[in-house]
């Protein structure tokens, strides 16, 4: 019983429309038979179908204190079934009933998918604790605390798995519908279903700060925000319905005091001028698609904070990325390693991650795992020293090593050789560390942040939308250059400190005008919130990108970028379209109204008919953008 009544109250507009309309066609059949239980029915209509909007109207008169079209349609009906035509009246309430239910489906469709992902929530979590399993309350979990999670239960928290194996589902976070492998080290979310392994993950975030927590946030205040058109257009439709209802005034009390027409036929014609003149389907033609817009592409991961950043991105020249991180994986990576001095290359290997073993700085990592990749087996260090921005060094097997930069090296030991092979590197844009002791250099080792596999493909699909692209980037020139070239970049902008890149980004305002950025650090937020339209990755943003971005990538897939501007480019086309449809229907009823008296049927065909068209125009936009 409560399903159906929570369906009832759900589609209770709909329904009470539908119900409207049986209503009329049986009055209508019962016309010649009983004209009073005809009325009676037509009453009950009236009451079915128009009390919502009614509402509205009274409380927009009332509260307020202003008009709408609401009160304009209600208005409209009551004037018609005045004079005399039930019929009319009813059917206008009909179908004004009906398109209010259709936009009211596409408002509600985003309160829909967040009761949809609360119900993905899970309230209870199974910690673990000395060796012990106890149920506890998500809000209760704090980060460095272990969770056990059994086949087929959904995950209560973000973590890294720290035993077991298993695929997990994360269709509700990134719209993947494959199920992804998922090992020990591996990154899972609150909100996603397990498969059939047990895992016990480690708690990476506290309840509120989950990657579910801001979806639902950001869906939510998706809900709020209105495009300027929109604001605009509401504006306008104030301003709209006084000057209907002069006009109607005028149309009723005009001609029968200076032309001789009679009451009916004047009160006729301004009843009719209220249909036809009402901007409804003006009203609908934005919201609905915007709307339908968001929804469509929430579902899959990709997540826009407001109506009016798909209007700026369907204006965007510029996207301009962040590098590590964004186009690159944010990792680096050993590429080259050459030894001198009478060293092999997997001696230089070896004593470079023997040193590096005790840092924790990425470059050092990475020395380290290829050296683990190689099979090789490391010593521990004495004496290790980390020496911020100077390198490291420490004592191994007799001799004192360092490991810096090429900068820092000391010229005796800078032979030609070393300084040509370094020179080559940093032209391929690499980082080079030199691992060198006090008698001279054992070799060099290159290292670079390898491009997302996706990034070529992510630029290729903006340059065809005749987008140029900028890359703004804290690295050296030379590095960020090479990047540029092997990604097809069209603008870089290197060596730049967070708030250079806030600078770079009103530069390209002013040159191109609208300009979307990318990025996911911390640094990357003043930029974020600079450009036209900011772009956070959201899996690995942080918070401070993700409060500073207008659109969200829930998967951090960056060709999704492209997509959300052919979205913003087809929402507001649709609204266009929308519009100019809805004025011309407008304007060719008035004047025909004007010319020969439209019949209040045909005025009620053509101005509902319009509303309903524009409604369902944008309701196409609930599927996705191919």
């Amino acid at each position: 019983m409560g399903r159906e009544e929570s369906w009832l109250i759900r589609y209770a507009e709909g329904v009470a429309a539908l119900a409207s309309g049986v209503l009329i066609g049986t009055a209508w059949m019962m016309e010649s038979a009983s004209y009073s239980w005809a009325v009676a029915l037509y009453l009950t209509a009236f009451v079915v179908g128009g009390f919502v909007k009614a509402k509205e109207g009274l409380h927009t008169l009332f509260i307020e204190r202003d008009l709408d079209v609401n009160l304009l349609m209600i208005a409209a009906a009551i004037g018609a079934a005045s004079i005399g035509y039930w019929t009319e009246g009813a059917v206008l309430i009909f179908i004004f009933s009906l398109s209010g239910a259709l936009e009211s489906y596409t408002m509600d469709r985003s309160r829909r998918d967040i009761a949809a992902l609360m119900d993905l929530k899970p309230e209870l979590a199974r910690l673990v604790k000395d060796g012990m399993e106890s149920m506890i309350a998500i809000e209760e979990l704090e980060p460095g605390e272990w969770i056990a999670v059994r086949p087929g239960e959904r995950i209560p928290a973000d973590g890294k798995i720290v035993d077991g194996r298993s695929a997990v589902d994360q269709s509700s976070i990134t719209g993947e519908s494959v199920p992804v492998d998922k090992e020990r080290e591996d990154e899972v979310y609150a909100g996603t279903l397990n498969g059939e392994g047990a895992l016990v993950i480690q708690v990476s975030r506290a309840s509120e700060s989950t990657v579910f927590a801001k979806i639902i946030r950001l869906v939510q205040e998706a809900e709020s925000e209105k495009p300027a058109s929109q604001l605009f257009m509401e504006r306008f439709e104030r301003i709209y319905a006084r000057a209907i209802i002069v006009v109607a005034l005028l149309l009723i009390l005009v001609p029968p005091l200076l032309l001789n027409l009679s009451w009916e036929s004047a009160l006729y014609q301004a009843m009719v001028f209220l249909v036809v003149a009402s901007p409804c389907a003006l009203v609908a033609s934005i919201m609905p698609a915007v709307l339908s817009a968001i929804s469509g592409s929430a579902r899959k991961g990709l997540l826009f904070k407001g109506g009016a950043h798909l209007q700026n991105l369907a204006r965007t020249r510029v996207v301009a990325f962040d590098k590590t991180g964004t186009l690159t994986q944010g990792r680096p990576n050993v590429t080259d390693y050459a030894a001198f001095g009478g060293y092999t290359d997997q001696e230089l290997l070896r004593i470079a991650a023997s040193i590096e073993s005790l840092s924790e700085h990425p470059l050092a990592k990475a020395i380290v795992r290829k050296a683990k990749e190689e099979g090789l087996l490391l010593e521990r260090p004495e004496d290790f020293r980390s020496d911020t921005g100077r390198g490291v060094q420490g004592r191994l097997e007799g001799n004192l090593w360092r490991i810096a930069k090429p900068t820092l090296v000391h010229e005796a030991v800078m032979t030609v050789e070393l300084r040509t092979a370094i020179d080559q590197l940093e032209q391929e844009g690499k980082t080079v560390s030199v691992v060198y002791h006090e008698g001279g250099a054992a070799g060099v080792i290159a290292l670079q942040d390898g491009i997302r596999a996706e990034a070529k493909q992510a630029i290729a699909a903006l340059h065809k939308l005749g987008i140029q692209v900028a890359m703004l980037t804290g690295d050296q020139k030379q590095t960020a250059q090479a990047i540029a070239r092997e990604a097809g970049i069209d603008l870089v902008y290197a060596d730049l400190l967070p708030e250079d890149k806030v600078l770079k980004v009103k530069e390209l305002r002013q040159r191109y005008g609208y300009v979307a950025m990318v990025g996911d650090g911390v640094n990357d937020a003043p930029a974020l919130a600079t450009a036209s339209v900011g772009i956070a990755m959201g899996a690995a943003g942080s918070d401070a990108a993700l409060e500073a971005a207008n659109v969200v990538l829930l998967k951090d897939e960056i060709g999704r970028i492209a997509e959300a501007i052919r979205l913003g480019r087809k929402t507001m086309s649709v609204v266009k379209q929308n519009i100019g449809f809805a004025l011309t229907v407008i304007i060719l009823l008035i004047a025909a109204n004007f010319a020969g008296h439209v019949p209040l049927p045909l005025g009620v065909l053509g101005h509902e008919g319009s509303t309903l068209l524009v409604i369902l125009n944008g309701l196409r936009l609930l599927r996705p953008i191919q």
